[in-house]
């Protein structure tokens, strides 16, 4: 299979700032996307100048809404097509070609804009990786849907077996969203296997049958989802997308529809802010990502992919979604990175690193992290002028509701750094562990 005729989410739309580019690299290719405002879409480049290739995407768009080189003031429309050369005398006209950027198609789709890894033209011919029923028009505004996403440590693939494998939840995440007293035998079977990727069931289900059937479908080479009905409380699907960035490194897109027998569910979760609801995808993320990143250097050292059937011992049912993918890796799909070698171990620190991996590119995240910091900032003014209030007042009505505000706001203080933390880095410590 090429990997490069395909399409990927790099982005949720919501999170890109259509005032400046933003960097993103897919399959190895460095991009920049920006957003083209005399056509009313994004574009996405190759994040190379042809003049003296810097990155374009330390660049500017200018005030004629084009992309301009940071380094020479080069600027280009919105086709790639060189339209400024501040150092060149007038009337010069130079090599359309060699002055041209790499363009590739880019398209939006359910909340998310994707781009065609290969040759434009061929974009049209390859559908977007969608999942139907987020358009079905007979179902529109009954999805309650909650996003996140996170750059791993890890190949997408790798990424993928992990979230097919439905067996592991009841022990990686205890005590998160999932508890150990739950796991049972789990019996998988496959419905359809082929190069456009598996369909699954599991007629059981979850939590030892309390949720009901649960169905699963991968469409290659990067989308997978869970589908259940729990009767009598919701519809829920789990939907993974795994985007490869460079070997060793993918994007993770997780998104969690629900479909409540009851409105008040939804309206509920709508009240959470959508950065503490991305705190605790952290914890969940971070269950498996102490050990994957670890897990599959081993299974490289044993011959990687092709000789996933000895390295693993897949002694039941429950590992089938893991055996069709290495499957359909070795008889379609290939490695996207095939004969690279994984880069070296990450320490912990980098593990559970969260500003560079997704706080940053996280605009509910981002807008959190500056607003509890300038909270924290007026915070210290407010506890300052409190004390003084209280020491002032003495032991009058006046002085306990001073020392009152004093106590509110340290303890706020202290919630503040607790959150600014979490933004910043994980503990290293699964709870899972705690019990």
């Amino acid at each position: 299979m090429d990997w490069s005729a395909h399409w990927y989410p790099v982005a949720y739309l919501k999170d890109l700032d259509r005032s400046r580019p933003t960097p993103f690299t897919l399959l190895e290719q460095d991009l920049v996307l920006w957003w083209d405002r005399h056509q009313h879409r994004w574009r996405a480049f190759a994040d190379v100048c042809p003049h003296r290739l810097v990155p374009l995407s330390e660049g500017r768009l200018n005030a004629s809404g084009e992309l301009e080189c940071p380094y020479h003031g080069w600027t280009f429309n919105g086709d790639g097509r060189c339209t400024a050369i501040p150092q060149a005398a007038p009337g010069t006209n130079p090599s359309e070609r060699r002055s041209q950027c790499r363009s590739y198609a880019t398209a939006e789709g359910q909340g998310l804009l994707f781009v065609f890894a290969g040759e434009p033209e061929r974009a049209d011919q390859v559908p977007l990786p969608l999942v139907p029923v987020l358009d079905d028009p007979a179902q529109a505004g009954s999805w309650t849907v909650q996003d996140t996403f996170r750059d791993l440590p890890m190949d997408a693939l790798t990424l993928l077996e992990n979230v097919l494998d439905v067996s592991h939840v009841p022990f990686t995440h205890h005590a998160t969203v999932g508890r150990r007293e739950n796991a049972g035998p789990v019996a998988l079977q496959l419905e359809s296997f082929g190069p456009e990727g598996f369909t699954g069931v599991w007629e059981e289900g979850p939590r030892r049958g309390k949720l009901g059937r649960q169905h699963t479908r991968f469409v290659a080479p990067c989308l997978m989802w869970h589908d259940l009905t729990a009767r009598g409380f919701a519809r829920i699907l789990t939907v993974v997308y795994a985007t490869p960035i460079r070997r060793g490194e993918c994007r993770l897109f997780a998104r969690f529809p629900f479909q409540f027998a009851s409105p008040w569910p939804g309206r509920l979760l709508k009240l959470r802010p959508e950065w503490l609801q991305h705190l605790g995808n952290h914890t969940v993320l971070e269950d498996d990502q102490l050990f994957l990143h670890w897990q599959e250097r081993a299974l490289e050292a044993r011959g990687g992919s092709p000789a996933a059937a000895r390295a693993f011992h897949l002694a039941s049912d429950a590992d089938l979604y893991v055996k069709a993918l290495h499957d359909w890796i070795n008889t379609t799909g290939g490695e996207p990175f095939s004969g690279a070698r994984l880069p070296a171990r990450l320490g912990l620190e980098a593990l559970m690193d969260r500003e560079h991996t997704h706080t940053r590119h996280c605009r509910s995240c981002r807008t959190a992290q500056r607003r509890l910091r300038l909270g924290r900032q007026l915070g210290w003014g407010v506890l300052l002028a409190g004390l003084g209030a209280a020491a002032w007042l003495g032991a009058s009505p006046g002085g306990a509701v001073a020392l009152g505000v004093v106590a509110l706001v340290a303890l706020a203080q202290v919630q503040a750094g607790r959150w600014l933390g979490q933004l910043q880095r994980g503990t290293g410590q699964p709870p899972r562990n705690r019990s």
